[in-house]
């Protein structure tokens, strides 16, 4: 591959020092494309500046909280409105945090298997409330229906909770929250028993690849019914919060300190000018959770795949 140096006149070679830590430190919190985009940064950042780069994982508010302090210097995948909380606190509000304006366009929703959407009329959120629709999807026989919310952690689960309660649809159900591959994984054992499914669903993502799934129909997102607190606004948050409306149009955006534009400029260039988009970042997670690839050696592949778009990222 062709060296950043090349393009920087050789500035780059003024980090070629001994270094008892990490020069960068990428923040991964637990989904699959975050997880991704990180080891592709590590390996462009790595191979073109010669620099050492480690990768720590961590919630979206631990993450935050480092690149203001200094101790990550990343947070590769940043969803908004999701973390828009935390966005304001360290970017409008603090200033210690920058954000690539290179968003990659998102969905967040509520789905159900097709083939027990089809057979039962389910078509609306709505259709959620009926204890006749909630009682398909009982799998253990405690008279509610499970519906997955989420991982731990992720800033969607807790809108989930609250749009639950918004739509009333939490009588009925148990919200779960599991990590991500479980939840898919039992999705994929549903559809292979003939059994049914719902759960929060969202692109870019490799499931719609793999299952047909149906997107129930919500009343169109409206900002004056989008009142959306966070544990860590309020600690009341649930109980002050209502969000019976779709959800807005998201955007993943990158996140990096702003102490990189001092320290290592060449870095700061680059997630500043990185650009992906909807269907390579699908693509990412198809790779890692369907073909099991390593995350590092996908990252190398990728890279090496798209020299070009990574030298263009360092160079603009």
């Amino acid at each position: 591959m062709k060296k950043i140096a090349t393009l920087l006149g050789g500035a780059s070679m003024a980090f070629a020092v001994p270094a008892y830590a990490a020069d960068i430190v990428i923040g991964v919190p637990n989904w699959p494309s975050v997880n991704a985009t990180a080891h592709i940064l590590k390996v462009a950042i790595e191979q073109n500046l010669g620099l050492e780069v480690e990768l720590q994982n961590g919630t979206n508010p631990i993450v935050f909280e480092a690149m203001d302090s200094g101790a990550m210097n990343v947070h590769p995948e940043v969803w908004l409105p999701n973390q828009q909380n935390l966005h304001d606190t360290y970017v409008e509000e603090k200033g210690t945090v920058a954000m690539n304006p290179n968003g990659v366009e998102a969905f967040q929703g509520m789905c159900v298997d097709k083939a027990t959407a089809d057979a039962n009329g389910i078509t609306s959120i709505d259709d959620l409330t009926n204890p006749d629709i909630a009682a398909l999807f009982d799998s253990n026989g405690d008279g509610q229906g499970e519906l997955w919310i989420g991982a731990p952690g992720w800033a969607s689960t807790n809108v989930e909770k609250i749009r639950a309660k918004s739509y009333g649809y939490d009588q009925v159900f148990e919200l779960t929250e599991i990590d991500e591959t479980v939840a898919y994984a039992n999705l994929d054992n549903a559809i292979k028993a003939g059994e049914s499914w719902v759960g929060f669903c969202y692109t870019p993502h490799y499931v719609f690849q793999l299952h047909d799934l149906q997107v129930l129909e919500e009343p169109a997102y409206d900002a004056a019914k989008w009142k959306v607190l966070q544990p860590t606004d309020d600690p009341e948050w649930l109980e002050k919060s209502e969000a019976g409306v779709a959800w807005d149009k998201a955007y993943l955006h990158l996140h990096y300190s702003k102490s990189l534009e001092n320290d290592f400029p060449e870095v700061a260039r680059l997630l500043s000018h990185m650009k992906l988009d909807t269907d390579q970042v699908s693509e990412m997670t198809y790779a890692l959770v369907i073909d099991e690839k390593d995350p590092q050696a996908y990252a190398e592949e990728w890279v090496a795949a798209h020299e070009d778009a990574v030298l263009g990222w360092m160079s603009e």
